[in-house]
């Protein structure tokens, strides 16, 4: 089997978030040699699949076999694999089944390694990841298992295959403010407190402000404004509350404890309230990094591009395994139909994802 053979199995089961559908279970059987952990909860499994090489240092691929479901206006049966015009078109062919099948494809045809080769896999990396690949690690900490450095192989590259790869992320902080007012008559404005006015003269104080400069890694980090909603839908009366969300893709360089200053700062005269929840935390792997720049050379390689290192986009699992303290990068194929209809990706991209896995492998931990 091949590594496109490969993926169209993949492709062939329906793993929707958190059902792997069986697809674990396979891998396990197609890597024979490689000592095999489930740590499965709450109707969740991962699968950490190791096998030791030599005494260097401890390489770790990292994915997840979930998928977002179909939805409509599919030309084809999304879970059933269709090759055309050198696409093969599925639910997860980008994100993320392309990047499996090349990574344990890999595994599958090394040789000789001097250190351990391992393999993380999620089946709930798509939801919200409370059981998925935290737990693993949690699970590896105590044997005394975590990985040296991990490849995550989400779909990264931009217009060209090797174009770019993710070697941090930015965190996510969410924010619910309430300012209350007192409900009133439109006609008897001083009668009332209108928080729509009081919210007016600060509102460019909050909307779309920089709340850090950014750095060589990171944008700067920005509060966006995503809902503002208060009154009865009604126009002759003064509401009596607003409420306000905004996100904050959040850099290093900005806390939730700086975002809430912010807040207080602007509204310490009026009467609201201010709840902050963080989904994610932001975390960076150094420019110099043994993995960054092994990675880096295995694609100019293959591709002869010198790659983008960047940071953009949302959350992916490598935030757990920064917070694990694991150097960590993402690379993959073309993001640029994932979670949408007729998802798909080109047989060149999963042979030359594999290629260059296979290249970072040969020359990772020299002898």
């Amino acid at each position: 089997m091949n590594v496109v053979d490969l993926l169209l199995k993949l492709l062939s089961y329906k793993s929707l978030t958190p059902d792997d559908a069986g697809s674990l279970k396979f891998i396990e059987s197609y890597l024979d040699g490689y000592e095999a952990t489930y740590v499965n909860k709450e109707g969740v499994k991962n699968l950490f699949l190791m096998k030791k090489f030599g005494e260097g240092e401890h390489l770790c691929f990292a994915g997840h076999v979930d998928v977002v479901p179909a939805g409509d206006k599919w030309d084809t049966n999304p879970f059933v694999p269709v090759i055309k015009d050198g696409k093969i078109y599925a639910r997860g062919t980008q994100d993320m089944k392309s990047g499996v099948a090349a990574f344990v494809q890999t595994c599958k045809e090394v040789k000789d390694f001097n250190g351990t080769l391992s393999i993380l896999l999620t089946s709930d990396e798509e939801g919200d990841g409370t059981y998925g690949t935290i737990v693993m690690l949690e699970h590896l900490r105590e044997k005394g298992l975590l990985p040296d450095y991990c490849i995550i192989a989400e779909p990264t590259c931009e217009t060209t295959f090797g174009d770019a790869i993710k070697i941090g992320r930015r965190g996510s902080i969410n924010g619910y403010l309430t300012i209350q007012g007192k409900q009133g008559h439109a006609a008897y404005p001083e009668k009332a407190i209108n928080p729509v006015h009081q919210l007016a003269p600060i509102l460019d104080k909050i909307a779309g402000i920089n709340l850090d400069n950014g750095d060589d890694d990171f944008a700067p980090s920005q509060m966006v404004i995503t809902d503002i909603r208060g009154g009865m839908e009604v126009t002759n009366v003064t509401p009596g509350s607003l409420k306000l969300m905004f996100n904050v893709r959040n850099s290093t360089k900005t806390t939730q404890e700086e975002v809430r200053l912010h807040i207080d700062k602007c509204f310490q005269w009026l009467d609201y309230h201010l709840e902050l929840t963080q989904g994610s935390y932001p975390f960076v792997t150094t420019r110099d990094s043994k993995v960054v720049k092994k990675l880096t050379q295995s694609i100019k390689n293959v591709t002869g591009l010198e790659t983008k290192l960047s940071t953009a986009g949302g959350t992916s699992d490598a935030r757990h395994m920064g917070a694990f303290g694991i150097d960590v990068v993402e690379f993959g194929v073309i993001n640029d139909t994932i979670h949408a209809p007729n998802e798909c990706t080109s047989i060149v991209e999963v042979e030359e994802l594999c290629v260059v896995f296979k290249d970072m492998v040969k020359h990772f931990n020299k002898f």
